[in-house]
This record gives C-alpha cells, structure tokens and sequence, in this order.
C-alpha cells in the first residue's frame, strides 16, 4: 500500500529528531491519507520522539508531523530490548477470548485447568509439533485448539480424523507429539467454521496463540516465555 517507503529506520528516526510538534492527530491523518491516496484504520501520537503512529491493515507505520518521512520498520527499547511496534501489533491485533466458539476447538486439561488458552494449528505444522511436545510440560492451563488446515493438501484429513475420534485430546496429542495418526473419521468436523474464523480474525499462520487477556502471538514461542505471558495476566 505505500510506497517509496524508508527502509533504514534507524536514519529515519534522527531525520525526524528535529521538527518541532505543530501538528495534531487530525492533520497528520489527513496528510497520510493524501499521501497515500486512501484511507488509513488510525493515527495515534506516540510518545516516541514526537513520532505518529499510523495504522493501516496489520502494519504499522511511523511519520513526523509535516509526514516528510514514513517509517517502515521496528522500534525497539534499546534498554529493555523490547520490540515496542511487535507489542503495539499484538494489542491492536487482540482478540476477546469470550467471542471465542470453544465448541469448535478440541479440549485439552491439564491439572486443574485454571489458566486458559486458544491455539490455531495445523496438523502439519513442524513449529506446532514443538509446541505440542514442550507444552506436555505444563500444568494447571487449558488449551483449546482450532485445527485451522492450512499447510497441506493432507491437514483437512488429519484434521477431521482427530475431531471424529472417541478422544479428541488424546488423538491430538498422539498425532503431534507421537506423529500417530488417528483412524480416518466422517463426522461432521467443523474445518469450514474454523476457516471461516481464522479469516474473520486475520489468523494467516499457524501456530498463533491467544491467552485469556486477548493477546494473539503469532508464531510458537519457548514454553518458558509462555509461562511468563500466563503468570503475568490477572
């Protein structure tokens, strides 16, 4: 969508040090959309070095307030390390757990099941296996999987195998830790509903994780860092 966008961030970002704020959101927006010749989902001030951020689909983009320079790229705290555009994605991106249909998902508990998560996985999916085998370590969480067929001509199949067996949970867990495929099913496995979902809330890849507080990471992550996110949610 944009274009002649500025790949070296770091040289943006002194470039845009100097300019004083004149500027408020309304017209920095206005001056964006003429740019660009659209419309864009918002612009927000930051408290990043008199930066805006603008909003556009599942990017996010950063301009000065004459919009002399567009941002392409991360911003990262260089004292913490922390990607401040990835967390500001994963905010916009949240998903309101209750909105869920858990009835689509297959049901795993572990212990007493307090803490609660939502995954989309592929039944093909190498990083999804990973996950799977890492996670056979955690207790106490309950983890609903959207089987989301993505990857291969075969995931729809494996997919309606492990909803139509006597033992969703087990047959998953053998199918991805195992790689033990469950008997073939011909239930009604609701894979269009849970195709129809992942469009609904932009979910492109698997595995994505979303915890209890909405929060969406795409992508697996070490079980130790999904412990912290956990710990953290009140």
């Amino acid at each position: 969508m944009f274009k002649q966008l500025v790949s070296c961030t770091g040289l943006a970002i002194l470039l845009l040090t100097t300019g004083a704020a004149r500027a408020d959101e309304a017209s920095v927006r206005k001056a964006v959309e003429a740019w660009m010749g659209g419309k864009v989902d918002g612009v927000k001030k930051t408290s990043l070095l008199g930066l805006y951020e603008i909003q556009s689909g599942n990017e996010i983009y950063y301009t000065d307030e004459k919009v002399s320079l567009i941002i392409d790229g991360s911003i990262i705290d260089t004292r913490t390390r922390t990607n401040l555009t990835q967390e500001r994605l994963n905010k916009l991106s949240a998903i309101k757990f209750s909105d869920l249909p858990l009835e689509l998902a297959v049901k795993t508990v572990r212990g007493d099941g307090k803490r609660v998560i939502a995954t989309f996985e592929d039944p093909n999916c190498g990083y999804c296996k990973k996950l799977a085998k890492e996670m056979q370590g955690m207790s106490n969480v309950t983890v609903y999987t959207f089987l989301l067929p993505i990857l291969s001509r075969d995931s729809a199949e494996k997919s309606r195998a492990v909803w139509c067996a006597a033992d969703r949970s087990k047959a998953w867990g053998d199918l991805m830790v195992n790689n033990s495929m469950p008997a073939p099913g011909t239930c009604d496995a609701p894979i269009e509903k849970v195709l129809a979902l992942a469009q609904k809330y932009n979910i492109r890849g698997t595995p994505t994780i979303i915890l209890s507080n909405g929060e969406r990471i795409p992508g697996a992550i070490p079980v130790a860092q999904l412990e912290q996110k956990l710990a953290q949610i009140k």
